[in-house]
Order: structure tokens, then C-alpha cells, then sequence
């Protein structure tokens, strides 16, 4: 298995860092092409962050929500995303933080109007993500831009793995809250797959390569607090940690 990492060697870059910053380079970390001490970034820069709620039946019925009858996209702005290890900082704005631990699609070529039958070629490799949430502030709104939006709620890594090196099929998600599980369950459960969802975003808009897809979140989503360490593990892929912290 490859595990492709985006980095830098200047450590005060921020996550956010795009490719076209000097000094950003990709490396395979099981061919030791990153240097010591250098500093991981998300692993891609996307132009945009594609996300699919409520994927799952059994999130939609927690949080009281019907089952899609067709992928629900939102989006996520760049400015949230941060590494593994990097801090989740929980706004002053919100008094109800959730993490939702994701399988990541990092798209891998322009793609537009793709049948399904041709979606999983556009798919460069995999990753896990945190699609963390102001629950509060997401039932408020309208949609969801705000309670997604903010800094840091999108944590990406710990890599990419290669398309050709993951078994959708046989892996499963989890993700801890301060090491207690708290998410469990096979991607088989998506109620939408890969493939489904590249060919319904790509007949409503182009994805370009380093774009990220979410593609939602398993059932057992709560709330966590400055001071939580959450953790998403994919097998086949690995595990995104993150700690949370308080904005003051």
C-alpha cells in the first residue's frame, strides 16, 4: 500500500497552504520520499469540498431526517481544512460541536457528465475525513454553510491511498472519541456508493483534479469538547487524529 502525503518543510505553513505555494511537494512515505520533520498537509488542495448528507439510513433516522431519495450535496469551503494532528477549535459561536467521521474521494481528473459506469476512473486515491459540524448552528440555518464552514471543520489524512489499493467493499469506518468508539460500520452501508455519487455531482458541476468528496457519515455522530482527541480509522487506509481546543 502507497501512502501519498502533501507536505512542506516550513512549519508555521498553514493547512490551508495551496499547491501553488513555494515549497509544497507530494511524497510516498513507504518509498521515504518526505524528510524529516517536515510538515504534513491535508493531503490535496481542492477547489472546492463536495459533501453528501445524510448517506447513511440510520444517521438520517438519528437525527430525525427522511432518507434522500437522490444525493444531498453541500459544500465546505478550502479555508476549513487542516491535517492530522492539527487542532479542531471550537468557536465561541456554538455550544453543540459533532464530529461525523467520512470516507474522502480525492478526484484525480476533470470530470464532467461522467456516467456511472466510468465514475471510479476519475478517483485518484482515498482518504478519511472529519466533516465536523455547529450542529446548533446547522439546524438553524437554512442550509448548511455556516455550521460547516468554519475553520478547521474539515480534517483530511492522515494520506492518500491509491484508488488501486483500497477495497471499498471489504472496509470499514470508525471513529473515536477520546478512545471510546463512537462510529462503526462497513462503507457497503452508503446509501449511495462512489461511483453513484461522482456521476450525479459531475452532471451538475466539473470537478477538477485535487477535488475532495465527503461522501457522509455512519450513524453515532456526537458531540465533543475542547480537550477531546477524535480519531477516524478506515481500514485499508488509516487514521486521522485530530485534538480539539477551545477558540479563546
Amino acid at each position: 500500500m502507497s501512502r501519498i502525503v502533501r507536505y512542506t518543510l516550513d512549519p508555521s505553513a498553514s493547512p490551508a497552504t495551496p499547491d501553488s505555494a513555494a515549497g509544497v511537494s507530494y511524497g510516498d512515505l513507504d518509498r521515504n520520499e518526505v524528510p524529516d520533520g517536515a510538515r504534513i498537509l491535508p493531503p490535496c488542495w481542492p477547489s472546492k469540498i463536495v459533501c453528501v448528507g445524510r448517506n447513511y439510513v440510520e444517521h438520517a433516522k438519528e437525527l430525525g431526517n427522511a432518507v434522500p431519495d437522490e444525493p444531498l450535496l453541500f459544500l465546505k469551503p478550502p479555508s476549513s481544512l487542516i491535517a492530522s494532528g492539527d487542532s479542531i477549535v471550537y468557536p465561541r459561536q456554538s455550544q453543540n460541536v459533532h464530529f461525523e467521521g467520512e470516507l474522502a474521494v480525492i478526484i484525480g481528473k476533470t470530470a464532467r457528465h461522467v456516467p456511472r459506469e466510468q465514475a471510479l476512473d476519475c478517483v485518484l486515491g482515498y482518504t478519511c475525513l472529519n466533516d465536523v459540524t455547529a450542529r446548533d448552528i446547522q439546524r438553524k440555518d437554512v442550509q448548511f454553510t455556516r455550521g460547516k464552514g468554519f475553520d478547521t471543520f474539515c480534517a483530511v489524512g492522515p494520506w492518500m491511498v491509491p484508488a488501486s489499493d483500497v477495497d471499498l467493499t471489504t472496509a470499514r469506518i470508525r471513529t473515536f472519541l477520546n478512545g471510546d468508539v463512537r462510529q462503526d460500520g462497513p462503507l457497503t452501508d452508503m446509501i449511495f456508493g462512489v461511483d453513484a455519487i461522482i456521476a450525479y455531482i459531475t452532471a451538475h458541476m466539473t470537478l477538477w483534479p485535487g477535488d475532495l468528496i465527503a461522501t457522509g457519515t455512519p450513524p453515532g455522530v456526537g458531540p465533543m469538547m475542547p480537550g477531546s482527541v477524535i480519531a477516524v480509522e478506515i481500514s485499508g487506509i488509516g487514521t486521522l487524529r485530530n485534538p480539539v481546543i477551545s477558540e479563546e
